[in-house]
């Protein structure tokens, strides 16, 4: 039986592996994306309908300007056929013209359909999006292509993480959540 899990990473094997067919395994046709962009670095419409305008949004168009994408959620998997669920993600790529690194986080907030389990509704928070030069690639894929995929914790994310002065925004962001969750 699919569950929400499978859904998730459906979506995430989707997106950071250009495989737009994958998507009718994550989301219903009707499903909905909301995106809130807390950063200049990055932009996406703020509302797409309709799984085939998500895919163009989060794969074919994501696509087109980046590769080496590794997405991770700084959660165990959601447990059985839960109706909702919110996680912190973390993730890395290279952008295809410059050879820059990005790396950014956020939350992803997902509602599942209760018949299918496919994502009815997604909102993407993006909280912030280094760039960093391409001398630090291996650095940060090194790390980021370690860690378990795509289902991390926010600890092992932030202990195995490179040396790197530009991640100071995104390893502060993962480690405030890591509190609050363990508070929670």
């Amino acid at each position: 039986m699919h569950t929400p899990a499978d859904s998730i990473v459906a979506y995430l094997r989707a997106k950071d592996g250009n495989r737009p067919h994958l998507m009718a395994q994550a989301f219903t046709d009707d499903a909905s994306l909301a995106m809130l962009v807390n950063t200049g670095t990055i932009s996406f419409p703020p509302l797409s309908s309709g799984r085939d305008a998500i895919a163009e949004v989060l794969v074919r168009r994501f696509t087109q300007t980046y590769e080496n994408v590794y997405t991770l959620c700084l959660a165990s998997p959601p447990a059985g056929q839960v109706a909702t669920f919110t996680c912190d993600w973390l993730v890395a790529m290279t952008e295809k013209a410059s050879g820059a690194v990005r790396v950014g986080c956020g939350r992803y907030d997902w509602c599942f359909s209760p018949r299918s389990h496919l994502v009815e509704r997604l909102a993407i928070t993006i909280e912030t999006m280094e760039s960093l030069p391409s001398r630090d690639l291996d650095a940060v894929m090194g790390w980021m292509s370690n860690l378990p995929y795509p289902w991390c914790s926010a600890e092992e994310a932030l202990n195995a993480a490179p040396a790197l002065d530009e991640l100071g925004k995104v390893l502060e962001y993962i480690d405030a959540e890591s509190v609050r969750t363990q508070l929670a």
